[in-house]
């Protein structure tokens, strides 16, 4: 569970539903025809952008914003390092007990086409397929969470101008004018809400996940080429370590 989502949300939802109640009730700001152009011209601009598998997809892929798990970088070298002297003292063999007890798909993937023999060039060729896929897959989602971003704030404004006519063809009744000019303006406010509160913080989230992610797979697809070329565990492990500096992140989201 990602602590720092959940109070985010709450607390972003508690403050605004705060100072409303400092100063008016609650169902001042409900409006049903708003939220019905926010939400719906959201969907609807977001079904034509991408094909309507991705555009599901993003409801399994919101859920990673509050409960994420990934291993710690240091954690992966240790475990390289450690099948690594093994490797050399054994030979490639040794390490297929370290395949079973592997619980990552992609690490234990390659380490048995490691002990299988497949050649070095091949094995990276995979792991390196595999990578882009994964990225692509994470692009994908918090891409339509950051479009819904820019659509929401778009169809408030939608709604504000459809308020705004509204109010303006009823000019001869002037005590109509300032509650169909609130209308107008909740329209607003619902898209720059869901846009600045949820779509934008999580599509921002999920891609420090992914960066996260790929960083990880970074990492384990050095260590096994190093590994299949019999590389000393030591200079292993200082090639591993580049990546855990500031400037090794870097180069691994860059990559």
């Amino acid at each position: 569970m990602d602590l720092a989502s959940l109070i985010g949300v709450i607390s972003g939802v508690g403050f605004t539903a705060a100072c409303i109640l400092l100063g008016s009730s609650l169902m001042l700001f409900w409006n049903l025809p708003s939220v019905m152009i926010v939400v719906g011209g959201t969907i609807a601009s977001s079904l034509i952008a991408y094909p309507l598998k991705e555009f599901l997809g993003v409801f399994k892929t919101v859920a990673k914003v509050f409960m994420f798990k990934i291993e710690k970088p240091e954690d992966l070298v240790k475990t390289l390092v450690e099948i690594s002297n093994k490797a050399r003292k054994g030979g490639l063999l040794s390490i297929e007990a370290d395949i079973n007890n592997t619980e990552d798909p992609y690490l234990k993937s390659a380490l048995q086409m490691t002990v299988d023999g497949v050649k070095t060039s091949d094995i990276a060729a995979v792991m390196q397929k595999r990578m882009e896929l994964t990225h692509r897959e994470h692009k994908v989602g918090y891409s339509v969470l950051a479009s819904m971003g820019a659509y929401a704030p778009a169809f408030g404004m939608v709604g504000t101008l459809i308020g705004l006519v509204q109010m303006l063809a009823n000019l001869d009744d002037p005590s109509s004018i300032g509650p169909k000019m609130a209308v107008a303006m909740i329209t607003t406010f619902y898209g720059a809400l869901m846009a600045n509160l949820f779509f934008i913080p999580m599509s921002d989230k999920l891609k420090l996940r992914s960066e996260e992610e790929i960083m990880n797979m970074t990492l384990l697809y050095e260590g096994v080429v190093s590994i299949r070329e019999g590389e000393h565990p030591r200079l292993m492990e200082d090639k591993l370590n580049v990546y855990l500096t500031a400037g090794g992140g870097k180069a691994a989201k860059e990559e």
